[in-house]
């Protein structure tokens, strides 16, 4: 006789230990994600490329989050204390990342790499021990299929929430080393829940609790004085004094100020230098202004210092500037603070001039006015996000908000040292029906630097300048337009959306000089 079956247990609700580890895998997803972002932004900010350094990093990531999982199965008793000392060893390791690898940029570059790829091996392993543990502890009291789901739910909820918040709140409010330090405080107080819910299980009860006082203390401490760790990188890495440094979402914004004057940085990269900066913002501005003869309506895009907009405003024709900038934090910058207004001579305080923080490429997609001059000056395309306001798309879109017998002038890199990067973005404004007039100017702090002038009618020297020029005369403006034999014109393909092969070319022909 078959025995009867046994009653249905009655359905219970969610047990208090099984929410916290629930929640603490949405922490977990959380943390993990941000030592995975910090790590792709900081590569990217210092190494440039942004599409090849968040692909290597999260390839990296991955792949170790997948050892770790791997390992877990060597974990087989007292769960809960080893979770506990992970998520200690995630919040010490993580939580210092950044400031790490700011320190490690300033003071040891040549090993930046291989500590940047190895901390994100030991984090990533760290991360993918995580999940398997509480999915294994977790067992204990859930059924697998409501286990499974119900862990990756949070996990991809953490995930979400990071994801919005990175980029929005956490860097323009904390910036990247306090970003890190407060996510390793969270993984370390996850470490504090678990020992307080397994309190009962964990052997050694004394140590661990001192543990995670010991990572708390620490990741406050190095919260409270991320200010002077951020100083003491950037110290070393810029040599003079720093007068302002802010992190935006799209990019470190560093002014320095020492023997020379004032210098910006834009992600580590030189932008000006109070020195010598006028030789390159008369040489970008005045020739195609001058040529134009009377131009009224003017559009900058880039030059969020205001210093193009500045030489700008000397023609009295002028009407109306439009400065097309992506962060609002270096317009704002250079109209309040007083110093740096004063370089452009308050030039975006002018009722002339309209500032619109907006991506240039986005901007020209949209219906609007024609200019008589277009003035384009972004940094170098260092990587494809840049690198795509110097392709054919990007040229294309430029005709159209170009008067019929307006000038666009692009600043486009040295024709000396990246000399096929140089008659890279020649071949591609040709390749859109405008003309191309190069020419170059010698900026000391960049050296030999070029420009090149687009349009649908051929360019006509102009007779006269505007008064007060310290670099720029009309005799020797000729001068500019005459290209020795190292920076004459070589072959060169299309930079197209695409491909971007400028992207690639520049990387190879300045990295040589770094190299050497």
């Amino acid at each position: 006789m078959d025995a009867p079956a046994s009653p249905a247990r009655p359905a219970k609700g969610p047990q208090p230990v099984e929410i916290a580890l629930l929640a603490s895998v949405f922490v977990v997803a959380a943390c993990g994600l941000v030592y995975e972002l910090t790590a792709a932004a900081l590569s990217s900010y210092l190494l440039g490329d942004s599409v090849l350094q968040f692909s290597t990093i999260i390839g990296t990531y991955l792949f170790a989050m997948g050892v770790g999982s791997w390992l877990s199965r060597y974990f087989e008793r007292q769960l809960p204390a080893h979770f506990l000392r992970i998520e200690l060893l995630v919040a010490l390791v993580g939580g210092a990342l950044p400031a790490i690898l700011f320190l490690a940029n300033a003071y040891v570059p040549g090993a930046f790499r291989l500590l940047l790829y190895g901390l994100v091996m030991v984090v990533g392993t760290l991360v993918g021990l995580e999940i398997p543990l509480v999915m294994r502890i977790l067992k204990r009291n859930i059924q697998l299929k409501n286990l499974v789901s119900q862990v990756l739910t949070f996990d991809y909820l953490g995930a979400l929430a990071v994801s919005v918040a990175f980029p929005l709140i956490l860097v323009p409010q904390l910036g990247m080393i306090r970003t890190g330090l407060l996510f390793g405080f969270m993984n370390a107080a996850v470490a504090v829940w678990a020992l307080w819910l397994f309190r009962h299980e964990l052997r050694r009860i004394g140590a661990h609790a001192l543990a995670c006082f010991l990572a708390l203390a620490a990741l406050l401490g190095a919260f409270v004085w991320a200010d002077h760790i951020t100083t003491l990188a950037e110290d070393k890495f810029y040599q003079d004094r720093i007068v302002f440094s802010a992190t935006s979402p799209y990019q470190r914004i560093v002014v320095t100020r020492g023997q020379l004057g004032h210098r910006l940085f834009l992600n580590g990269n030189l932008q000006f230098a109070e020195r010598d900066e006028y030789r390159y913002h008369e040489a970008l501005v005045h020739p195609a202004m001058a040529a134009h003869g009377a131009p009224k309506k003017v559009a900058v895009l880039g030059g969020g210092d205001g210093m193009a907009v500045r030489e700008i405003l000397k023609y009295p024709s002028v009407e109306s500037v439009t400065l097309v900038e992506l962060d609002p934090n270096m317009t704002r910058l250079f109209t309040e603070h007083e110093t740096l207004a004063a370089l452009n001579g308050h030039s975006l305080s002018s009722p002339k001039v309209k500032v619109v923080n907006t991506d240039a490429f986005q901007w020209l997609q949209q219906p609007g006015d024609v200019f008589d001059v277009i003035v384009v000056d972004f940094p170098d395309p260092t990587n494809f996000a840049i690198g795509k306001l110097y392709t054919n798309s990007f040229y294309s879109l430029l005709e159209k908000r170009l008067s019929a017998s307006g000038y666009a002038v692009i600043q486009t890199t040295s024709p000396l040292v990246a000399r096929k990067s140089y008659w890279t973005v020649a071949t591609t404004i040709e390749s859109v029906g405008l003309k191309a007039t190069p020419y170059h100017a010698h900026v000391p702090s960049f050296g030999e630097w070029g420009y090149i002038i687009a349009s649908r009618r051929p360019y006509r020297m102009p007779d006269a300048l505007p008064s007060g020029l310290r670099f720029l005369a009309p005799s020797t403006l000729p001068l500019m337009f005459d290209f020795p034999l190292d920076m004459a014109r070589v072959p060169a393909e299309v930079n197209r959306l695409s491909n971007q092969t400028l992207v690639t070319t520049y990387e190879q022909e300045w990295g040589k000089v770094m190299t050497h």
